[in-house]
């Protein structure tokens, strides 16, 4: 029967999600309102795969969308994933629906880890957009705007560099140049100028600024031709920075993928002290490379340069090679020479015409994103393969792809959700649901109820954690469930708030056929006198295999003695209950009847927002610029005061 009952309450515990569309998204019970990208994992050599987790940030589309062109479900902005495509953290509600780039981890501001990312603009030009910071505990400590005359924090780029004080970010302005470099003297054009800034981590101060202007020929584009005409404002994006980095001499590598080129540019004076790629290449070399993202230094000493880099060998309107690939390459500038040391084609043979980023990990490993749908791999220092992921949706794609080990301790709660089913008072079923969004390292979970809720918490049964979301079916009907989370030395880590258990809205129409109305919750304590009732750790912090009520007899004298029982005391319980709340509601009715009309005016003002999804589209920052310099406008500091929660501005 207790079989009978789980098969019955599935679908209605799950009966909003077969409401919705989004079968390529994972749904939770005890997160409702959060959508994650669901992962198609092939892990082809456990053993010697890197520890730490997935940062990864899906979007729909690069332009801001309108709100009311967003789904109501948060599901764009950061998310971290462990080695097996299980969600650890979904930080999308705290985004507030808008999109995510450069999403990782930080080890080097200090001992604890930090988490970075860009915050895109909104629809409108009243927001710029930021570089954020967050603790571990996912706590908002930096919030780094924009402080010139830059139209938006760009998203290509948020490089926190060594000692956790400076970070890189890549600009687009649009100017005037001449055409004297196509023998056009008397000619200008428009063009949007591409550039860099190092800014203070805690004021946002640009302390040092770079653009293409006057460094970089009209001659080496690829994108803006000698026979091209003069353009208007905002301009032709004629190098398109996508990346920059900085050694410990204090120079700096960039990337221009409109040129093909990577600059190694002088900390000092900003003069190009070389350039790999390109028309105007200062090496020769025996590879090729084209439409490049994410340059990086692996190493560097002066004179010799390791960087890595993603080759994209294509745009959305051609390709140089038939496939893509990440490459590191090291640069002897005694003898201008360039080879290439490691090169790793896509595994599925395709291209990654748009985006992506190659990450050299601690153990030689390397850990590539190729963008499109999420697709990322990890390979071993020979090359190879040893794990490949991506979404299983076909209308998301991240930027980037990173790994790293991270610690994530959230200060608030784990959620828990309990639902109870049945059709007789002998094959009631409770069913629990726990999450605990954001914490890593936990093992398991110690599951309680209470006969009422003041009454002690009784141990009723621990399970493993497998998924983001832990579901435990235990016999009968508990209620004032809550959950403890256990690390791997059976040590609890957090406690949920107790959830009283949900029950159908009419038990006859749910196929109740009991001699009550409706049951009558258990008293766990008498249920469980008979169990060794303590929970699944001991103090040599071993987890014990435990399946809680799951082994409790339900059959006998004892059973129908303890359920008399605890219906006489739950029904006193409700009488009093209800006499005491009804003299308050009387007394608080009219003082706090304003208040709450307030909140519920807030909250319905929330919930009526409308979304739905837009198609992918990259997009160009020349497009972004033009909707940048739209006249539209929101505040961010209405977001805030409507959601009471900590926000920053959205950067581009």
């Amino acid at each position: 029967m207790m079989f009978l009952s789980v098969l019955l309450a599935l679908p209605l515990v799950h009966n909003a999600v077969a409401q919705r569309h989004d079968g390529d998204m994972l749904s939770f019970v005890t997160l409702p309102d959060m959508r994650a990208m669901k992962f198609e994992t092939e892990i082809k050599d456990r053993e010697r795969l890197t520890d730490g987790y997935w940062f990864v940030a899906p979007y729909g589309q690069i332009d801001p969308e309108h709100p009311t062109k967003r789904y109501e479900q948060y599901q764009i902005g950061p998310y971290i994933y462990d080695n097996d495509g299980i969600l650890i953290w979904g930080g999308s509600p705290m985004t507030d629906n808008l999109n995510v780039f450069d999403f990782k981890a930080v080890w080097h501001m200090d001992g604890d880890p930090r988490l970075s990312f860009i915050w895109q603009r909104d629809f409108d030009a009243s927001t710029k957009g930021s570089g954020m910071v967050l603790n571990h505990h996912y706590e908002i400590e930096h919030e780094v705007g924009v402080t010139n005359n830059l139209p938006a924090f760009n998203m290509h780029e948020f490089n926190i560099l060594p000692g956790g004080k400076t970070a890189l970010a890549c600009t687009y302005q649009s100017q005037q140049k001449d055409l004297s470099d196509f023998d056009r003297p008397n000619e200008k054009t428009w063009l949007q100028i591409g550039g860099f800034v190092e800014l203070d981590i805690a004021t946002a101060e640009v302390l040092h600024e770079w653009d293409s202007h006057d460094h970089v020929h009209l001659h080496e584009s690829n994108a803006f031709h000698a026979w091209d005409a003069p353009a208007g404002k905002p301009g032709s994006d004629y190098v398109h920075i996508n990346a920059v980095d900085k050694n410990n001499a204090g120079n700096y590598i960039i990337s221009m993928r409109y040129t093909n080129t990577l600059y190694y540019i002088d900390g000092k004076d900003g003069h190009v002290i070389w350039r790999l790629g390109g028309s105007d290449s200062d090496f020769e070399f025996p590879f090729r490379f084209s439409h490049q993202h994410d340059v990086k230094f692996v190493s560097s000493n002066g004179t010799h340069h390791v960087i890595s880099f993603m080759n994209n060998a294509s745009t959305e309107g051609g390709n140089d090679e038939d496939l893509s690939s990440a490459l590191v390459v090291e640069v002897d500038e005694t003898d201008m020479s360039a080879k290439l040391i490691r090169r790793i084609n896509r595994p599925d043979g395709g291209l990654t015409r748009l985006r992506g980023n190659v990450q050299m990990l601690p153990n030689d490993n390397v850990f590539i994103g190729w963008s499109e749908r999420g697709y990322h791999t990890e390979h071993a220092p020979n090359g190879d393969l040893l794990l490949t992921a991506r979404f299983a949706s076909t209308r998301y794609s991240t930027y980037r792809a990173y790994k790293f080990p991270f610690v994530g301790r959230p200060l608030d709660p784990p959620d828990v959700v309990s639902s109870v089913f049945g059709t007789n008072d002998e094959d009631l079923t409770t069913i629990v649901h726990v999450s605990w969004n954001g914490a890593t390292d936990v093992a398991g979970w110690n599951f309680y109820a209470q006969a009422y809720d003041k009454g002690d918490k009784v141990f009723i049964g621990y399970t493993d954690k497998v998924d983001f979301e832990t579901m435990y079916i235990v016999d009968g009907f508990m209620d004032w469930v809550s959950a403890e989370a256990v690390d791997f030395n059976g040590t609890v880590m957090g406690t949920s708030k107790k959830h009283r258990t949900e029950t159908p809205s009419h038990w006859k129409n749910s196929g109740w056929q009991g001699h009550s109305e409706h049951p009558a919750p258990d008293d766990p304590e008498l249920l469980n006198a008979n169990m060794d009732n303590s929970p699944a750790a001991d103090t040599d912090g071993d987890m014990d295999d435990m399946d809680g009520m799951d082994d409790s007899p339900k059959s006998g004298s004892s059973y129908a003695d303890a359920k008399q029982v605890t219906k006489a005391v739950y029904k006193a319980y409700d009488v009093i209950k209800g006499i005491g709340g009804f003299l308050i509601f009387i007394l608080v009715t009219c003082s706090v009847g304003g208040a709450l009309y307030g909140a519920w005016r807030m909250i319905r003002y929330r919930r009526q927002r409308a979304y739905h999804h837009l198609p992918t589209d990259e997009g160009l920052p020349m497009d972004e610029a033009r909707a940048v310099n739209d006249a539209r406008s929101f505040s961010l500091d209405e977001a805030r005061s409507l959601d009471n929660e900590a926000r920053s501005p959205r950067p581009e």
